[in-house]
């Protein structure tokens, strides 16, 4: 089981990426669509201004039964151990225990 503290902390960097988004992304475009090489800069001193948190490679894939961070599976959201275990137990669909 991962701290407390550290779960918290990642969904509270989910809340901040989602209140962003659509200003990160307006701004990403006219940093795209500009051509003056002043207004580039000026553009990109505003993303840089956004808070931290708010980019979404900030945001750390966790396990959702432990919170672990590590070695976690995206197809289930669950990390080795958990996906393991239910998978013995049946509890993933369409998971089988390999043999040949």
């Amino acid at each position: 089981m991962a701290k407390k503290s550290m779960i918290a902390r990642d969904v509270k960097r989910k809340k901040i990426v989602e209140r962003f988004a659509a200003k990160r992304a307006a701004l990403k475009a006219a940093f795209e669509a500009a051509s003056d090489p002043m207004q580039r800069l000026e553009i990109h001193r505003k993303i840089q201004n956004l808070p931290r948190n708010s980019a979404p490679n900030r945001v750390r894939n966790r396990c959702w039964a432990t919170g672990k961070p590590r070695g976690v599976y995206r197809d289930f959201g669950l990390c080795r151990n958990q996906l393991r275990e239910r998978a013995h137990k049946g509890e993933l669909p369409g998971v089988v225990k390999s043999s040949w």
